[in-house]
């Protein structure tokens, strides 16, 4: 039952993650676009045959590669989770490593299965098993502008922030390892007293054999 509510979380996050994706594809045209907020949050349905954040991989061994090292990861995180469960780990790391779970699960149905039944694999592989493309609609482009002319290398050139297109899963991922990264004092400082010297590192006891006084730190 201790492992029970981590696996839920996990388990909602796949749910929610997958709910957007399909309602994204019944409802939306490849590279249509809808505001939500403004024109600095909208909805953009594009398909990623590559990683995260609409990072590609334009190999069709990569593709594959990436597919192996996902599902791989799922089983690791999932057996990692559990290995923390039953050592009783700071409750704010299972968490994160739910949201990382449930977010890795949700791109591995999308790049195993998504070819096959949504039929969106690229063109020219040779089983739609294991290339299925992910679904991404999420875009944030908060400001942009054009570089002045005279700036080198970049000048005249046209600039977004924050233009990756991505999901669900993609920021379940990125906030569970964000977190992590900056709460590490709080999730592990067992580990961190364990670690932590008793003395003083210039500090040397010195026994006083002629008078066998008790021993004292010396500076």
């Amino acid at each position: 039952m201790k492992y029970a509510k981590f696996f839920l979380i996990a388990l909602v996050v796949i749910a929610i993650d997958q709910t957007s994706k399909l309602l994204v594809y019944h409802n939306m045209y490849i590279h249509q676009e809808i505001n939500v907020l403004g024109t600095w949050f909208r909805l953009h349905y594009l398909l990623n045959p590559g990683m995260a954040f609409g990072i590609r991989w334009e190999s069709e061994f990569g593709k594959l590669a990436l597919t192996i090292f996902r599902i791989c990861a799922m089983f690791g995180i999932s057996y990692y989770m559990i290995k923390m469960v039953q050592k009783s780990a700071h409750t704010g790391f299972l968490i994160c490593l739910a949201l990382i779970l449930g977010g890795a699960i949700g791109n591995v149905i999308d790049s195993t299965f998504y070819g096959v039944y949504l039929n969106n694999a690229p063109l020219g592989v040779p089983t739609p098993w294991f290339h299925g493309q992910v679904i991404d609609m999420l875009y944030f482009p908060l400001f942009n502008f054009q570089w002045p002319a005279w700036v080198p290398g970049i000048g005249g050139d046209y600039f977004e922030f924050f233009s990756p297109v991505f999901n669900i899963a993609d920021s379940s991922i990125f906030i569970g390892v964000v977190i992590i990264l900056f709460s590490q004092k709080r999730f592990f400082k067992e580990e961190l007293k364990e670690t932590k010297p008793t003395t003083e590192p210039n500090q040397v006891l010195v026994s006083d054999t002629a008078t066998d006084t008790p021993t004292t730190p010396v500076e």
